[in-house]
């Protein structure tokens, strides 16, 4: 694979439109392997969306981060 066809699939996935399953079904072996990609791009990891059992977890998570962050 290119660097260009690489690059591609990292700032997809950074946007939610490729998984994980689908970088390692085009040769990434290792989650850190993506991880240096993206900050080499100067991304983050896509958020996974507010859907699920964990969703009120999550919330409460949110709310009190933001809490303590007003301290």
């Amino acid at each position: 694979m290119s660097e260009s066809e690489r690059q591609k699939l990292i700032r997809q996935y950074a946007a939610g439109d490729v998984t994980w399953r689908a970088l390692r079904e085009h040769g990434f072996e290792d989650y850190v392997e993506v991880l240096a990609a993206l900050g080499e791009l100067g991304r983050r990891p896509p958020v996974a969306p507010m859907q699920g059992p964990n969703v009120e977890a999550r919330r409460r998570a949110i709310i009190r981060e933001a809490l303590l962050a007003r301290r």
